[in-house]
């Protein structure tokens, strides 16, 4: 495929880089939310599209393709025998870069292979009268995903997960939008290894926590894995999609390992002429994407994992969230289905820098996100799950404000080794009920650990009150939104 993306795509769109692999600039720089529908004729809080409609818009589509050289790639979703979902994607030969990507993240199909999930993608059939002239529609009756007009390679990856997403609901469990790491017994005070979830929105850092090496933790997942009854975890791709902005070998070197190798692909990163690559460039986008597989780094077989025992939710906040909080239990379903979080650039232009909520930081559900929140809450009852709160932004106020402190991975690395070890001591939060750390090994900037005595210290606890009645509030009505939602979720706050 690569012989074709160098013959066949634009060469004004087209680089080699300087470490030999190639990146393509994208005209779509993220997925499009307001381009995608479910196909149905049922009432569904997402948008839909009528079966009439679709099927124009797929006879539209295959027309299109009748005189097109297409590529197919076929594998599957998860590697485990006990649940893992064949899968293809048809693409055009144009467009090849989207399948040798997708490739990297299928696992290769055996004898037993039929395909559960399609995905049809033609990105030079633009639709003019949707937004960015792009549209998605997702049939889950048939298990197929069309996309228009996109040359994304997220709505490929997304494609085959979204759809996924519903069908392990079907099967008593959650997928979760979730990195997964594990930490080898030797470093536990048990002796057992341990596997941490990691949930995030794009942009959180929720690949940069999953794959930063504490105590000799392995990556095993960066996106989405499937929680079941039990804590039992079922992991999807064989490979990562990271963004690579702000990449640096020192803080993530596994991934700029993995982005940096020949046979990496590479999506709207800056390459002058030259092949130079400069992840820290946004002059283009802060989403620049790179695909790679887990082969090409140390990491953790994806199959046969123990049961979950940590779950990470991190939230990129910039006030007074505190760079650790540990949830009672009662808590953790109550701020799963907040799902909160400062937008960035992956989730479009229009999430960025904007304050968002989202029901498990997973922006691709099949419903109205009330049932999400219930099977966590259902799931709750069966695991043995140690629940944290991760701020990956600031405290004290935004980038700019002398007064604000900054969250950095060596911070968030630490936290992590601190929960491992058992050594960070706690008090309970006057305001939110979690416990904040009140000594942490290791965390050289104690501002960052409650936020409260910050803002009193610098004269702002006024300020600091204000947003802490403004936030119950805002949160007390978000949450009623869900009509259908366990009433215990709403009322486990903790305070």
């Amino acid at each position: 495929m690569r012989e074709w993306v160098l013959e066949l795509m634009p060469e004004d769109r087209t680089t080699v880089t300087e470490f030999g692999n190639i990146n393509y600039t994208a005209r779509i720089l993220a997925r499009l939310t307001p381009s995608t529908f479910i196909v149905t004729d049922e009432p569904n809080a997402k948008q839909t599209i009528s079966r009439e409609e679709a099927a124009k818009y797929a006879q539209l589509q295959d027309a299109h393709i009748a005189d097109k050289d297409m590529v197919l790639i076929e594998g599957y979703i998860g590697p485990d025998p006990k649940f893992q979902t064949a899968s293809r994607l048809y693409m055009e030969k144009a467009h090849s870069n989207i399948p040798a990507m997708q490739q990297q993240l299928f696992f290769d199909k055996d004898e037993a292979w039929a395909p559960n999930f399609t995905v049809i993608y033609t990105p030079t059939l633009r639709i003019p009268e949707h937004h960015e002239e792009c549209l998605i529609l997702v049939d889950y009756d048939t298990w197929t995903t069309r996309v228009f007009g996109s040359d994304y390679f997220g709505e490929s990856k997304m494609g085959g997960l979204r759809m996924w997403n519903k069908l392990v609901y079907q099967h008593d469990g959650l997928a979760m939008h979730c990195g997964a790491k594990t930490f080898p017994g030797e470093e536990t005070t048990d002796g057992q290894e341990r596997l941490a979830l990691i949930i995030g929105l794009s942009g959180t850092g929720k690949t940069t926590t999953t794959f930063r090496n504490v105590k000799g933790s392995l990556p095993v997942q960066d996106d989405f894995i499937a929680l079941m009854p039990g804590g039992e975890v079922f992991t999807t791709e064989n490979g990562c999609f990271a963004k690579s902005y702000g990449l640096d070998p020192d803080d993530e070197p596994t991934i700029y390992g993995g982005a940096t190798r020949p046979d990496a692909w590479l999506e709207s990163v800056a390459v002058d002429e030259d092949g130079k690559v400069d992840f820290f460039d946004d002059s283009y986008t802060k989403n620049g994407r790179v695909t790679f597989g887990l082969e090409n780094i140390r990491h953790r077989d994806p199959k046969d994992l123990p049961k979950a025992h940590y779950l990470f939710i991190l939230n990129r906040n910039e006030n007074i969230i505190p760079a650790v909080a540990k949830l009672k239990p009662e808590q953790a379903a109550y701020y799963f289905m907040l799902g909160e979080t400062q937008g960035t650039a992956a989730g479009g232009a229009h999430e960025a820098g904007k304050s968002l909520r989202v029901p498990g930081t997973n922006p691709f559900w099949f419903e109205e996100e009330s049932s999400m929140g219930n099977r966590f809450l259902e799931l709750l009852e069966t695991c043995d799950l140690e629940v944290y709160l991760l701020n990956t932004g600031r405290v004290g106020g935004p980038e700019g404000d002398e007064r604000s402190r900054k969250v950095k991975i060596p911070h968030s690395a630490a936290v992590q080794q601190g929960i491992l070890d058992g050594t960070i001591e706690w008090e309970e939060d006057p305001d939110f009920g979690y416990f904040v750390a009140t000594n942490l090994p290791g965390f050289d900037d104690p501002d960052l650990l409650q936020p409260r005595k910050l803002y009193e210290r610098q004269d702002r606890l006024g300020e600091y009150e204000e947003i802490v009645q403004r936030l119950k509030e805002d949160r007390a009505a978000y949450l009623a939104n869900f009509t259908t939602l366990d009433a215990v979720v709403g009322e486990s706050a903790g305070v």
